[in-house]
């Protein structure tokens, strides 16, 4: 029976490309107003290479921008940078379409709902309260509680632990094969592939199942508990 499901947060749940792209070019245009040397496509493409370089959790992108040009953080313009990127950021960053109806069945039929993200704590908090997911998932699991990235085997065998499941009772949702559905299904737990969240194209996924809208999990989870009634 299944009991329990994981979901991955971004790209996932919500669109976590669209939202950090319009945030970094929102960011960008408003330090070009307030001096900064650069065409706002010149800080953009500059700025990606810092999240390249340093990851896209990285903090202090815009800091390590202005004193890669400056020497120094000058706080006018890193405060432009920063009130232009969080004003976009609350207006883009949405959920998928039907994910809150498929939560809240999910919730209803007596499933438990985790998150497992390899994002730090803070901001993977701060998104589930700005998406208004903040009651829905127990537990959230993030890079902070293992130290350690998916695919490994200890965020996911955390999950297991949180959630008093086994492998067998729990299913992992996500979009990317490498990541969420590689370090899940080595340890046991079936996977299932959000094709609407892909951002490289994959061909492949190697899931168990695959979706283009989070609604498919309804069904796949009713075929699955029949099938193992039975």
């Amino acid at each position: 029976m299944i009991r329990a499901l994981i979901f991955d947060l971004d790209n996932t749940l919500t669109d976590f490309m669209k939202m950090k792209e319009a945030a970094v070019v929102a960011g960008v245009e408003a330090m070009v107003d307030m001096g900064l040397p650069l065409t706002a496509e010149e800080a953009r493409r500059r700025v990606f290479e810092i999240y390249d370089r340093e990851g896209i959790e990285y903090q202090q992108v815009f800091d390590q921008l202005l004193s890669d040009l400056y020497g120094e953080v000058r706080p006018d313009v890193l405060a432009a940078g920063i009130v232009g990127y969080r004003r976009a950021r609350e207006s883009v960053l949405v959920l998928y379409p039907h994910v809150r109806m498929t939560l809240l069945e999910l919730l209803r039929r007596g499933l438990q709902l985790a998150v497992l993200s390899d994002a730090p704590s803070l901001p993977a908090w701060q998104r589930l309260h700005q998406l208004a997911l903040e009651h829905v998932f127990r537990p959230v699991i993030t890079f902070d509680d293992t130290g350690e990235r998916k695919p490994s085997p200890k965020p996911f065998l955390k999950a297991l632990e949180m959630l008093g499941r086994s492998p067998e009772e729990v299913l992992m949702i996500g979009d990317w094969p490498e990541r969420d559905m590689i370090g899940a299904s080595g340890v046991g737990i079936r996977t299932v592939f959000a094709r609407y969240g892909d951002t490289f194209g994959t061909t492949d996924s190697g899931a168990d199942f695959e979706i283009d809208d989070i609604q498919q999990i309804l069904g796949i989870v009713d075929r699955l508990n029949a099938v193992e009634k039975d």
